[in-house]
């Protein structure tokens, strides 16, 4: 046996560890400079804003499309474009985001959004594979992009580039960027694999130790100097250079996500600088980790491979006799997980573990698998983009049943409602019936129109006595009876001084009502002026009450048809989201099956080659030697 035997898989490692990695993934990045709320002219776009801000996507969306479609956000319209297509994409639908951002590009719009657009397209078309369309969105960008999306294109960018193994290009696209929010320790890590990928490999190792020896305080800037230490110490393992494969991947934390990868990279460059004693250490603390990670079953056969070297035969065949051992028993838990996963349930089980598998959002993707029989061969699987797109999608169709069987309830409520109205305009017919019996319009506007001629009459002959009170007009009519027994009485003394009295008497009412007449005519103006109005809205209100009694069946009649229109809409839907469900959860259980099958197939090989060794040091043994 020979170092080579196990290098092949030794190159698979440094192939997954000299990998580019996109940043740090913000939730923000549609509206990272729309306006401020000061410069907001439109008060619905502000609300669709909230609810945006919120990560309410799917709320924002459907406030955003019913505002556009009343016409609320005539001051917004290219950014409202713009967010439109992001909160689509929010919500897996790429062909018709796309479409939203070709439709805005289309016309005339300004720069900033244009570049923003077109920035989006290509972003999406990267996460799905599409780097080729990616690269050529990229190009149409203009100018810089604001805040941190300039940063982020300029990683884009190299990220498509080396996607499409244009190693040289990404070189240039990276080389020279400084930036201070954290983009640029990507940058150099990137910029460290491009080089290494394109032949400058002692370039490529310079950045990446750059970017391993920098300070860290937060998770993510500690993993990501993890990951450029342990690119860095298979980098120099692959150009034979042991000391500077021990430095690196020494610096690796012993508990972070990248140890046992290191550990496993660490003892083979012990082995390849002549120290197998030293090697045994990370080997040996790798091994006691659980046998489903790769570099924890590649152990099992670099431990007695190292005592091998020490000419320690016997514990290498105890080693090898454990190796055969373990392999067997992580197939059959293997197996399990296979069937379980073939008996179905696989991705609910996984959701159901899950918090936040509820929230619709465009960066959502697992973060922690549960421990279950279905899952726990399958991390990096699970981390994988395809995988993870197609989770996303079975989780939104998840959500789109259980929307639909929320509107379904909901539709159930409106019949009732409906059927409640209806109930309600029977029992309230013969009311209305009896009222509008009551109620002759026509006659009070007759006697409104005879109080209005009343009013004129008085108005033209300055009949002031007309408009005299109750105890005015008893006193007027109490003066014309004095003035007519007056009259009847027979002439003399007396007589004239009565009339006299009584003359002194109209004379004085006849003053007062002089006095007040102007007062009193524009009362009664204004009174005649309010009755008329009143009028008016009573006759607006039972002609609106006769309408509303014809079209109350007609109306509930409709809402009733749009009620059962939907309902049977989802009756139709419905079957379509399970099987579409089913037929995402069964190729996602597929390609979980062929990569347990995978692994199943990579240790039968790691025991076959256990196996070979065990016999070969026997067969030392029964010629000469004990192993």
């Amino acid at each position: 046996m020979t170092v080579a035997r196990f290098h092949p898989w030794l190159s698979f490692v440094a192939a997954a560890s000299i990998a580019v990695i996109a940043g740090p993934a913000r939730a923000d990045d549609v509206t990272r400079d729309l306006p401020p709320p000061l410069q907001l002219r439109d008060l619905d776009y502000g609300d669709v804003l909230f609810h945006f801000f919120q990560d309410e996507y799917f709320e924002a969306l459907v406030l955003l499309e019913v505002s556009r479609d009343f016409g609320r956000i005539p001051h917004h319209e290219a950014e409202a474009e713009l967010l439109s297509g992001g909160l689509y994409l929010s919500l897996g639908l790429y062909g018709e985001a796309e479409k939203i951002f070709n439709r805005l590009l289309a016309g005339p719009v300004p720069q900033s959004v244009s570049d923003r657009a077109f920035f989006y397209l290509a972003r999406s078309e990267y996460q799905r594979g599409f780097v080729d369309d990616a690269w050529r969105n990229l190009e149409r960008i203009r100018g810089p992009l604001p805040g941190n999306l300039e940063p982020e294109r300029r990683l884009l960018a190299s990220n498509v580039l080396m996607a499409q193994g244009r190693y040289g290009e990404a070189v240039v696209q990276l080389t020279g960027w400084t930036d201070e929010k954290g983009w640029s320790d990507y940058a150099r890590f990137n910029l460290g694999v491009a080089l290494i990928r394109s032949g400058q490999t002692e370039l490529g190792r310079d950045y990446l130790g750059k970017v391993g020896g920098m300070p860290a305080s937060t998770e993510e800037q500690l993993a990501l100097r993890d990951r450029a230490n342990l690119a860095l110490g298979f980098a120099s393992l692959q150009q034979h250079d042991a000391e500077a494969a021990v430095a690196a991947l020494s610096r690796v934390r012993l508990d972070g996500p990248f140890t046992n990868r290191a550990l496993l990279g660490l003892g083979w460059a012990e082995l390849d600088a002549k120290r197998p004693g030293r090697a045994l250490a990370p080997w040996l603390a790798l091994r006691d980790s659980k046998v489903i990670d790769s570099a924890v079953q590649e152990s099992f056969l670099a431990v007695p491979y190292a005592y091998t070297q020490l000419a320690a035969n016997g514990q290498a065949a105890q080693q090898y006799q454990l190796a055969i051992q373990a392999y067997a028993a992580e197939g059959k838990r293997i197996d399990e997980s296979i069937a379980a996963i073939r008996k179905g349930g696989f991705l609910d089980s996984i959701l159901e573990a899950v918090p936040g598998t509820n929230d619709v959002g465009w960066f959502w993707q697992l973060q922690k698998v549960p421990d279950a029989p279905h899952t726990r061969y399958l991390y990096q699987l699970l981390a994988s983009r395809e995988f993870q797109e197609g989770l996303k999608n079975y989780r939104d169709l998840r959500i789109m049943q259980r929307g639909l069987d929320r509107w379904r309830g909901s539709l159930e409520a409106f019949d009732g409602l409906i059927s409640a109205r209806e109930q309600a305009v029977i029992d309230r017919e013969p009311r209305k019936q009896a009222l509008l019996a009551r109620t002759d319009i026509s006659a009070l506007a007759q006697r409104q129109s005879e109080l209005v001629a009343r009013a004129s009459a008085i108005e033209s002959s300055r009949d002031v006595a007309a408009l005299a009170t109750g105890d005015e007009a008893r006193q007027w009519q109490a003066l014309e009876r004095i003035e007519a027994a007056v009259q009847a009485m027979p002439e003399g003394p007396q007589r004239d001084a009565l009339a006299d009295r009584a003359r002194l008497l109209r004379g004085t009412l006849t003053w007062k009502f002089d006095a007040d007449y102007k007062v009193r005519m524009r009362s009664v103006q204004t009174g005649l002026q309010e009755t008329a109005d009143a009028l008016a809205e009573a006759r607006l209100r039972l002609d609106l009450l006769q309408e509303g009694g014809a079209s109350a069946p007609r109306d509930l009649a409709g809402f009733g048809q749009r009620v059962g229109g939907l309902e049977a809409r989802i009756d139709a839907i419905t079957p379509r989201i399970d099987a579409t469900a089913a037929a995402q959860e069964r190729v996602l259980a597929d390609i979980a099956v062929n990569e347990l099958e995978a692994q199943k197939r990579r240790l039968a090989n790691y025991a076959t080659q256990a196996q070979f060794a065990l016999a070969s040091l026997y067969d030392s043994a029964a010629a000469g030697g004990t192993p």
